[in-house]
């Protein structure tokens, strides 16, 4: 058990990682994963599973040491004479029932397995999110800062048209509001990228946040959303938590059961009475008679199984509606930012059409200063869906167990 423990722990280490472009190197991945507090506790629930396995296959009952010692007055003799006694008894585990301790053990270990497994997705899980919060916001900020250089250029150029007189001074107050509310807009998603950064590190801290870094082009989700639905539910933690403690569940019922018939306890005496003029050895056997509290806990025991396969089958639709989820939004996510890209790329060739029209006296300001405003949402709403998509599509490769090496997929 303290190998496959230490497989576990270096697996993620040892197996054949990628690393993306856009996300954490899969090294300081495992790491961080590896030290997260949640999958520290699950390692610590593994180990005391173990303990578990091997308390039950070695048994219950344990030996008993009987000493006794006495004085015997005989009156018709009037004489006093000592009696000593000496015994050691054990219960012995009726058939079968060993057995099904060893079972129940496994199953703990089996459980606690997947409960890793499952402490593992779920903390990937979190830092991939904590990831890409702290990429949008990045991204937020970089479009700011992007629009904030336009708009100064604009500025200047009214600037001069004002002072060669030939615009009015309220087109320079306009494109000065504009601007400044560009740059207060660019303080702000400064703020908010050095907020996740601070928050990824908190959680993360191995994770090395480089000074830029460019989002990939989303790539299409291919195969079919029935074949990604299998595959995440092939290596979804939580169900296999949920199977591996109905599993149990029944065992421990078939267990109760069984131990509605108490374990005989056998023992061997040896006496010495009469100051050792009778020696006496002898055999001894115990049988508790079953009472009603037995009875009870077997009902108790089968109910506890039920209520375990209902979990069971809750944690079945959960798992169905998640996948189906997380595919559709995938493949969403793709097709919104394809759209929204295209949106952006027209409303930027609209705002330079407008601005060249009004730098050579064809055009209204206040359009320009329209046209601009919407290049601006649009490209920040193209970035933030291009981040969506990626986001959805490596969610997707993380819940299938094709982003990072998280634990065995043979467990």
């Amino acid at each position: 058990m303290r190998r496959l423990m230490s497989l576990l722990l270096l697996l993620p280490l040892t197996a054949a990682a990628v690393d993306f472009t856009d996300l954490p190197p899969a090294a300081q991945v495992a790491q961080a994963l590896r030290t997260y507090p949640l999958v520290r506790a699950a390692e610590a629930g593994l180990r005391v599973e173990a303990a578990n396995r091997d308390r039950l296959a070695a048994g219950p009952h344990e030996f008993a040491l009987r000493l006794a010692s006495q004085r015997r007055n005989e009156r018709a003799t009037d004489s006093n004479t000592r009696d000593h006694e000496i015994g050691i008894e054990r219960a012995i585990r009726l058939p079968g029932k060993s057995a099904r301790d060893a079972e129940i053990g496994a199953a703990g270990v089996a459980q606690a397995q997947f409960a890793l497994g499952d402490a593992l997705h779920e903390s990937a899980r979190l830092l991939l999110k904590s990831w890409f919060d702290w990429l949008r916001e990045g991204a937020a900020a970089r479009d700011w800062a992007a629009q904030v250089a336009v708009l100064r250029t604009q500025h200047a150029a009214i600037l001069k048209k004002v002072g060669a007189g030939e615009t009015a001074k309220l087109e320079a107050l306009l494109s000065e509001a504009q601007l400044v509310q560009a740059e207060a807009q660019q303080i702000q998603a400064q703020a908010r990228r050095t907020r996740a950064a601070n928050e990824l590190a908190q959680h993360f801290p191995g994770i090395t946040l480089p000074e830029a870094l460019v989002p990939s082009s989303p790539q299409t989700v291919a195969d079919s959303p029935a074949q990604w639905r299998e595959r995440i539910l092939a290596h979804n933690h939580e169900l296999a938590v949920a199977r591996a403690a109905a599993r149990r569940a029944t065992l421990l019922a078939r267990q109760l059961d069984a131990e509605r018939m108490p374990d005989p306890t056998l023992g061997l005496k040896l006496a010495s009475e009469r100051d050792g003029q009778d020696r006496i050895i002898g055999l001894q056997l115990s049988i508790p008679l079953p009472g009603a509290a037995r009875a009870a806990s077997a009902r108790a025991g089968t109910a506890e199984a039920d209520a375990a396969y209902a979990r069971e089958a809750l944690a079945l639709a959960r798992a169905e509606a998640e996948a189906r989820r997380t595919v559709s939004l995938a493949q969403g996510a793709h097709a919104t930012w394809r759209l929204l890209a295209d949106v952006a790329a027209r409303m930027e060739d609209n705002a330079r059409l407008l601005e060249k029209a009004w730098r050579l006296g064809e055009g209204q300001f206040g359009e320009l200063q329209t046209a601009r405003r919407q290049a601006i949402e649009a490209r920040l709403a193209a970035t933030q869906a291009q981040l969506d998509a990626n986001e959805a599509r490596y969610r997707l490769l993380l819940d299938a167990h094709e982003l990072w090496p998280l634990d065995d997929d043979g467990d």
